[in-house]
Formats: structure tokens, C-alpha cells, sequence
């Protein structure tokens, strides 16, 4: 741990509901992996935090609204596309956002166009407000998400990759070279008993 310290389970912040965030592909589905994880994160009762676009982001979005009843609603951190409303012209912003899917219950429109560790990224904000942070196969932004979950070191962080990769590395990989606090999770029964003891429920 490099970063503040875990506050999941910790007193001083108190949540009435936690938060999982769920980090993976923008492109890719990994229907099997993102499916498991959006049921087990409504039936635990937690809200899920994504970017609120495609791939994973989306695969896992439907399978927790597809949850009745539930009590978590589905969170989308949005980026912005491009960076033109950045500087105002003539008074106005020009603002639109860059992928939006049809599961997001409550949208977070951010100003920032970026997926990566910069300071113009969402993915700061997905790390932060997630009381565990839970990875599923992706690329340089779902890297980038596991080395801020790293360096903030405040948020347990779950590895469910099914055998794939994250920006070229492997659940071993990524535990031995960036999150070494980080759990690894082979099946989906493990999964449930790994997110209710990070998140102290």
C-alpha cells in the first residue's frame, strides 16, 4: 500500500450503501465474467460505479438492472468527448459527452476527455469513490485504473479476469508487479465471498 490507507469497513466513512466499481474493456463484452459480477453486485445490495460506456461497462450495467428487485442503482462516470469546452468561447462551452449506455440510472457528466492515469482522466474519480474496485479484462485505461487503485492504495482491489489480460498483463502479473494487496478471484461463488469481505458486509 503506497496511498492513505483502506477506508472500506472503516467507521469514519460512513456510506449507507457501498460502492463497487467495476473496471474493464470499453470495447469487449466478456459477457461471462461482466454478467456474474453485475448479479453478484445487486444482489449484495451495492450500487455499481462504471464509466457508464460499452464493452464490460455495458455487459455488466445490464445484468445489474436486470436484478428485481434491488436496491443499488447503476452509476455512470462519463467522459467528455474532446477537450473544446475546456476553453469557452465567446462566453459558451460546448459540451458533449462521449458514451452514454442505455443502463446508467445516474449519469456523472465530468469535464474530463480522458482514460488513462492523467490528470484529465475520469479514472481518478471511478478509483476514488468506489469502496472496492473490481477489474475484469481490459486495456491501457482498465491499466491505468489499477495503477491509481495502486498508488491511492485506499480501496481493496479484486482481480476477476477468467484466465485474460489487462493491458498485456495477467491476474499474477498484475499482483506481483502493480497491486500486490490486490485478491485474486477465479470463480463467481469466490467472487461474492471475496467482494462481502472487502466491503465488511
Amino acid at each position: 500500500m503506497t496511498g492513505g490507507g483502506k477506508r472500506a469497513g472503516d467507521p469514519t466513512w460512513p456510506r449507507r450503501r457501498k460502492i463497487v466499481g467495476v473496471m474493464g474493456s470499453g470495447v469487449d463484452a466478456h459477457s461471462e465474467l461482466a454478467t456474474a459480477a453485475g448479479r453478484i453486485i445487486a444482489r449484495l445490495g451495492c450500487h455499481l460505479l462504471t464509466g457508464g460506456g460499452g464493452g464490460v461497462m455495458e455487459a455488466v450495467c445490464r445484468a445489474f438492472s436486470e436484478i428485481r428487485p434491488r436496491e443499488g442503482a447503476v452509476i455512470g462516470v462519463i467522459r467528455a468527448d474532446g477537450d473544446a469546452h475546456l476553453a469557452p468561447h465567446e462566453g459558451r462551452r460546448a459540451y458533449s459527452p462521449r458514451g452514454l449506455n442505455e443502463f446508467v440510472e445516474i449519469p456523472v457528466f465530468t469535464h474530463l476527455p480522458e482514460s488513462s492515469a492523467g490528470s484529465l482522466s475520469r479514472n481518478h474519480i471511478n478509483v476514488l469513490t468506489s469502496d472496492a474496485v473490481l477489474v475484469l479484462p481490459g486495456g491501457s485505461g482498465t491499466l491505468s485504473e489499477v495503477e491509481l487503485a495502486a498508488e491511492y492504495g485506499w480501496t481493496p482491489v479484486l482481480l476477476f479476469l477468467g484466465g485474460q489480460r489487462v493491458g498485456g498483463f495477467t491476474a499474477a502479473e498484475l499482483k506481483a508487479q502493480i497491486t500486490p494487496d490486490a485478491r485474486i478471484v477465479e470463480t463467481e461463488t469466490d467472487l461474492g465471498d471475496e467482494l462481502r469481505r472487502a466491503l465488511a458486509l
